[in-house]
């Protein structure tokens, strides 16, 4: 249990000299966004995913078998959206790949912007959740996160992908001592799974109250904020940049 709450503690008060630098809290930040994302995206926009691609699959084998309330245009959409995000992401890592801190900068900006376009489309109509509107956002929102998951990927800190959680509960329980393991890295993951979870739990509880564009404002907030801290690391030259 000790163990356990040293490897949170380090995740959100990492050692700035580390080896991942000020990066765990920051992507522990914007695993959160992924929460509130996906809890827009799938109750404004109607059964659809923009973070987690593994739902999209197997929602369109839903809409394909005849099930209510699924749309295979929406989730291949929302895949589409997602992989042209994951592959600016690529191109972005490939042209600056020698500083880990610039390059997250400019992929959250740029994240930042496609949310701010969002909201924009949020403010201009009243129904979000269909026609033209419902689908430039599931494209906004799924290039967004597809970049951020490409972004997290490339930066490869241990159990911080900000999107898949699978693999994290997995590791979890493959590791724990109950299956005869040391529990290592339980903290990072549990971190990781609470954070998608406040996300989410959030974001369900702002579209519930009717508080959609709010929620688009929250992800933008927490998205600047994640710039601002990336903000005087630019220039640093300490072993986590490179």
């Amino acid at each position: 249990m000790l163990t356990t709450l040293r490897d949170a503690r380090a995740i959100l008060i990492p050692d700035l000299e580390g080896k991942n630098g000020p990066l765990p809290p920051l992507l522990l930040a914007l695993t959160v966004v992924t929460g509130l994302i996906d809890a827009y995206s799938y109750l404004v926009l109607g059964h659809v995913f923009v973070a987690n691609m593994t739902g999209n699959v197997v929602f369109m084998a839903f809409s394909l078998a005849g099930a209510p309330g699924f749309s295979l245009t929406a989730s291949l959409l929302a895949l589409l959206a997602f992989a042209v995000g994951a592959l600016g992401g690529g191109r972005l890592g490939h042209r600056a790949p020698h500083h880990r801190g610039r390059f997250l900068l400019t992929a959250v900006s740029l994240q930042a912007v496609l949310v701010l376009a969002a909201f924009g489309v949020g403010q201009s109509t009243a129904a979000p959740g269909s026609g033209w509107a419902r689908f430039t956002l599931i494209a906004l929102l799924g290039s967004a996160m597809g970049l951020q998951n490409s972004a997290a990927r490339r930066l490869a800190v241990p159990d911080l992908t900000t999107t898949v959680l699978t693999l994290t509960i997995t590791g979890m329980a493959a590791d724990s001592r109950g299956a005869g393991g040391s529990s290592a890295k339980a903290g990072p993951r549990l971190l990781s799974a609470s954070a998608m979870f406040a996300g989410a739990l959030a974001g369900a509880a702002l579209v519930l109250h009717g508080r959609e564009q709010v929620l688009l404002l929250v992800i933008l907030l927490v998205l600047v904020g994640t710039a601002a801290a990336l903000f005087p690391h630019r220039r640093s030259d300490k072993e986590w940049t490179s």
